[in-house]
């Protein structure tokens, strides 16, 4: 049952309006700093693209399909009309605000500091304050996803959680959580500096602050991708969920351990005792359990579909599997890309190893295949699934989907492949110009042209991707069946307290994180001498 079919299209057309944008914005980075264009003699102008890039990608356009889907998820497996309609729509424009406030500093070139922020680089204050607007905005989303979970189980106290939902609550949680780390930089550090409360700023504690949303942030942009794994792909290519309950402890997993891994982005930072940095790298592996557990568990869902179409022998089932369906592209594509994007987060976990690919373009091309890659193409397919029950309008050309998805799966293996490459040769990151003459870089010149013509072929499938929608919208109106979710082989009748609810995970999630970040937090607060001065950006003071 979907009763605001405005709210959620108002979403996600804005959020694939402002991921397009930023899919431009990317090509041409890639191309001015590489050897097939000349030096642009001005680095301010990568930089401002970078920053919005950056700040589009990490914290609107994710951040908007998660709220768009999960209140889809909320109306369609509760099958009741959202409770706080008005509330979504004012959580809706707060994000649309703070994401223009927060453009026009950067287009303006008031605020080159990336999505990072990188104190003790200070940019414009609007520039932040429309950070915490996009994030205000959010958790209106998170408070209504609750309120609408309490309504439901006030009602059927004694079914289960549909899986889709508690998977839904568990994203929105996390990310309110996570957001927080982010939000004291901001409020405490950052903005009053930006504002002229103070002339400097402790950059150490800054980014302590910020790892605490800096690693967090990216299973809050997979939860939709995983919420799709298990309650659209089954439905779509004809099969069912292995295991429910197995796809209920991936999620918990999920909420409690990837919050207090973030300080293994700061290994060579000296402010964070080495203990605290190994503490991070252990639960950092820990992540790891919940892809596995959804690998085994999808896959085997993926058997079931295969088998019921008629797959024989121990691979015959693979061939049975409908090629032709793009969500099953897409989520084949979506795992080739996890497996090896997953397989380089081990190396950045690594004290060791990641001293040898720290600040390299090993790092761009790591989180560019998780998030750019197997992320990025199942929202794809969340919107392909989710289009005709909004619109009333069938997506049938489905040749032309399959182009699309392919092209994002081949543009992102050529873009990011070379990226890896030329990390390990030693090319840094975030650099506005590269000397391919230099002896040290000259090697890497044909990888990195390689790199940018995976790029304008990602540029393509985009373009592909908003011609579908947009061919969608001209179709023939006709009546879509009621939107439904994934049902597991064996459905859960009843369900024990703890995988049928969040309040336990929380307080896990809330203890494990401040018993990994309080003392350092607290070491940095009382430390004396940390500051120093503010470097502001942009001609600000």
């Amino acid at each position: 049952m979907l009763t605001n079919k405005r709210l959620i299209l108002a979403h996600f057309w804005l959020a694939f309006s402002v991921f397009g944008l930023a899919i431009l914005l990317g090509a041409w980075q890639m191309l001015i700093r590489s050897p097939l264009h000349a030096w642009i003699s001005n680095p301010e102008w990568y930089y401002r693209s970078l920053t919005a890039h950056g700040t589009v990608m990490g914290y609107v356009f994710p951040t908007l399909v998660a709220m768009g889907f999960g209140y889809a998820i909320s109306e369609t497996s509760l099958n009741q009309p959202l409770i706080g309609r008005r509330w979504a729509w004012a959580g809706f424009w707060l994000v649309l605000v703070g994401a223009v406030t927060a453009m026009v500093p950067v287009s303006l070139g008031l605020a080159s500091v990336l999505y990072t922020f990188y104190p003790p680089m200070i940019g414009n204050p609007f520039y932040y304050i429309g950070v915490v607007l996009v994030v205000v905005g959010s958790w209106i989303w998170v408070a209504l996803m609750s309120i609408n979970l309490t309504a439901w189980k006030r009602a059927n106290p004694d079914k289960p959680v549909p899986l889709a939902m508690f998977a839904n609550v568990a994203g929105s949680y996390l990310w309110a959580w996570t957001a927080v780390g982010a939000a004291l930089e901001l409020l405490l550090q950052i903005i009053p500096a930006a504002i002229g409360l103070t002339s400097t700023i402790d950059a150490g504690l800054s980014r302590v602050f910020f790892s605490w949303t800096l690693h967090a942030i990216v299973y809050f942009w997979l939860i939709p991708a995983y919420i799709a794994y298990y309650t659209i792909v089954p439905r779509a290519i004809g099969g069912k969920v292995y295991s429910d309950t197995m796809a209920r402890i991936a999620f918990i997993l999920f909420l409690v351990v990837s919050m207090p891994i973030g300080m293994h982005h700061t290994f060579a930072d000296p402010q964070v005792g080495a203990g605290f940095k190994f503490i991070h790298s252990a639960f950092t592996a820990l992540v790891a359990i919940p892809t596995l557990l959804t690998v085994f568990t999808i896959c085997a869902s993926v058997e079931i579909a295969g088998r019921l179409r008629g797959g024989k022998g121990p691979f015959g089932w693979i061939a049975a599997l409908p090629w032709d369906n793009p969500i099953m592209l897409a989520v084949t594509f979506s795992f080739i890309m996890l497996g090896f994007g997953g397989a380089g987060g081990l190396i950045n976990m690594s004290y060791q190893l990641d001293a040898t690919i720290h600040n390299t373009q090993w790092i761009t091309g790591h989180f560019h295949l998780i998030f750019g890659g197997a992320i990025v193409i199942m929202y794809f397919a969340i919107a392909y699934d989710l289009w005709p029950h909004l619109t009333g309008r069938r997506l049938s050309n489905l040749r032309l989907m399959r182009t699309q998805l392919w092209l994002w799966f081949i543009g992102m293996i050529v873009t990011t492949f070379p990226w890896h490459w030329v990390g390990i040769l030693g090319m840094p990151r975030r650099m506005a110009y590269y000397d391919y003459t230099n002896a040290a870089l000259e090697p890497t010149a044909l990888s990195v042209s390689i790199s940018v013509v995976g790029a304008f072929i990602l540029v393509i499938s985009a373009i592909l991707f908003f011609v579908v929608l947009l061919e969608g919208q001209r179709a023939p109106r006709e009546d879509a069946p009621p939107y439904r979710f994934s049902k597991a082989v064996h459905p859960p009748v009843a369900l024990p307290a703890v995988l049928n609810g969040h309040a336990l995970w929380v307080t896990l999630m809330v203890g494990l994180t401040i018993t990994n970040y309080g003392f350092p937090v607290f070491e940095l607060v009382t430390r004396s001498g940390m500051p120093v001065p503010a470097i502001y950006v942009g001609g600000e003071r």
